[in-house]
């Protein structure tokens, strides 16, 4: 088996390739409109940021999960970039509340109380159980009732106090006793050292702080839905060089290092997850036929030894050739074809456990040799590296992905065909969303905007003070985990996968199994020429391969115009060629 099995993908967008089968390439994974949401993503949800800078900025020792259709390098730097800017205004939020409380004498923070109950509603509201939900609602409500009080409270405090402080100063004023503050009275207004003329100046600052943190929060928000529609807008996403740089060697080493590794056909996994990266298995099946002569062969004649190369490198073409319009028209109007088939990709890659390796620079080694380990895994049939034939299609700006790994084994007269399609889901609405809500944000009213805060607020002390905790559990993780020097582990989860939906429209569905069904019937149909070209029987294997093929891509969890991997979520399972949704067929 050479090197070059299978030619590279050539020819640019808006451009006619000289060999039709060469397709259109699909756009940079750097550029794609799925990394770009991501890279939002790290902005709005606090949860996936800290899980993206766990998985590859403090477990270096991890490999970085293959990424289809997007740069996680990118991902990881607007990642580290929205941690930076959290824990800044954190600091800011927190530092606000510490100095109202001390302009206040403490009387501002009297509203912590209600909003840490407010913010452990919200948090309740977002658990699955039934039970947390509805007891929300009542922690909401005493909440709020707490809050009513404190306010009451309050006002009560800055009428007396200040109704008191004028009547101390006409008081003192009509007998000429000193001016201001000469009042020595019951109400407590001494003369001495006048401290107690500022009281009512601090009871009137408590609803300025109040008022000054409820604009902090404000810009906050701002600042955020800035960077959201502007530097990640898809003009400036396509600016590579305007990406956040953490000045640091860690970051720069990790980026180079996951650089290498993305993109690589040598996929260092673990054995746990040997296909993280890719996505769900959908639907997996594998297929084993008797390889018998034909019955119309001679008695001179033999059937040709098949190779598990031989049948990968008849399957190929066939790949290729569904990059190619149907004809129809003019060369233009073929050229014009918008189908992502003409994107796919059919490529060859090897899986070998990350387990072994001294460090995880010496997998760069590895990489280097593709070559000889691409050689000896496809015909050896190993446990631990394996050889896979690659096929992707990445439908709506990479948002719907679908790899097909096959792999094709001979042994004692046996054929075994093994395919396992995976399918990443669109990245999360809220993701998608980004974009409008930030227009939304900034083109709001001024009173729009001041709601939005005071809305939000509740939520700012605490909110602030988890942040600077999150940050200093990531630093203490980083200083005292020992990653550095760790052995190499292969990949635990994809930040991909973590931003990726529960289920898809029907849109997404249909062309999922579009693609899939159009991709496993050409592999049926490699894998059947090369069988009848070399003298073998293939009526039992194309019968018995189109029965498994339908069996496994048959529609089954369609439900209000959507689907779901797995049938009961994003979790499908797959298990002895079965997967979450049915079966699968077998052998």
């Amino acid at each position: 088996m050479t090197d070059h099995l299978i030619p590279p993908q050539s020819g640019g967008s808006g451009s006619t390739p000289a060999d039709p089968r060469n397709g259109r390439p699909p756009v940079h994974p750097s550029m794609s409109e799925a990394g770009r949401l991501l890279c939002a993503g790290t902005y709005l949800d606090g949860t996936y940021r800290d899980r993206v800078i766990d998985e590859l900025y403090v477990h270096e020792e991890r490999i970085a999960a293959p990424s289809y259709g997007f740069d996680a390098t990118r991902v990881l730097a607007h990642a580290l970039r929205a941690r930076r800017v959290e824990l800044a205004w954190a600091a800011g939020i927190v530092g606000a509340w510490l100095v109202g409380g001390l302009l206040t004498s403490g009387l501002i923070t009297a509203l912590l109380f209600p909003f840490l109950l407010l913010s452990l509603a919200d948090w309740l509201r977002r658990r699955r159980s039934v039970g947390l939900r509805i007891l929300s609602l009542a922690v909401r409500a005493y909440a709020w009732l707490m809050f009513a009080l404190t306010v009451f409270f309050l006002w009560g405090i800055l009428t007396e106090g200040t109704a008191a402080f004028f009547d101390s100063l006409f008081s003192d004023s009509s007998s000429g006793s000193g001016g201001f503050g000469g009042y020595s009275g019951s109400d407590g207004y001494a003369a001495s050292g006048g401290s107690d003329d500022t009281m009512p100046l601090t009871l009137w600052l408590t609803p300025l702080v109040f008022v000054a943190i409820v604009a902090l929060v404000a810009l906050q928000r701002g600042y955020g839905a800035r960077i959201v529609a502007r530097d990640l807008d898809p003009r400036g996403y396509a600016d590579l060089s305007a990406d956040p740089v953490t000045q640091s060697p860690r970051f720069a080493r990790v980026r180079e290092r996951i650089r290498g590794e993305q993109h690589s056909a040598l996929i260092m996994y673990d054995i746990n997850g040997p296909f993280t990266g890719a996505g769900e298995a959908y639907r997996p099946w594998q297929l084993s036929v008797e390889l018998r002569p034909r019955d119309d062969l001679g008695p001179d004649r033999k059937p040709r030894p098949v190779s598990n190369a031989d049948i990968v490198a008849r399957i190929v073409p066939l790949l290729q050739d569904l990059r190619v319009p149907s004809p129809h028209g003019s060369a233009q109007a073929q050229a014009d074809v918008l189908d992502r088939l003409r994107e796919l990709v059919v490529d060859e890659c090897v899986f070998m456990p990350a387990v072994g390796l001294p460090h995880r620079d010496r997998a760069r080694q590895a990489r280097e040799q593709f070559g000889a380990h691409r050689r000896g895994a496809v015909e050896e049939g190993g446990e631990a590296r394996r050889y896979f034939l690659r096929v992707r299609v990445g439908g709506w700006d990479e948002n719907l992905v679908v790899t097909v790994f096959v792999r094709v084994h001979t042994q004692g007269g046996m054929l075994m065909l093994e395919v396992a399609p995976h399918v990443l889901l669109p990245v999360r609405t809220d993701f998608q969303k980004a974009d409008a809500d930030a227009q939304r944000f900034l083109n709001n009213s001024w009173f729009g905007k001041a709601v939005a805060a005071l809305a939000a607020t509740p939520g700012s002390f605490w909110g602030a003070v988890a942040s600077l905790f999150r940050g200093l559990a990531t630093w203490w993780r980083i200083v005292t985990g020992g990653h550095g020097g760790a052995r190499p582990e292969g990949p635990q989860l994809s930040v991909r996968e973590l931003g990726a939906m529960d289920d898809g429209s029907l849109f997404h569905l249909m062309d999922l199994d579009r693609y899939l069904k159009t991709i496993q019937d050409r592999v049926v149909g490699g894998v059947t020429v090369a069988l009848h070209e070399a003298g073998w029987h293939t009526a039992e294997f194309a019968q018995r391969a189109v029965h498994v093929a339908e069996g496994a891509t048959f529609i089954q969890s369609v439900s209000n115009s959507a689907f779901s991997v797995g049938g009961t979520g994003h979790h499908n399972t797959a298990g002895g060629g079965t997967s979450g949704k049915g079966s699968s067929g077998g052998k």
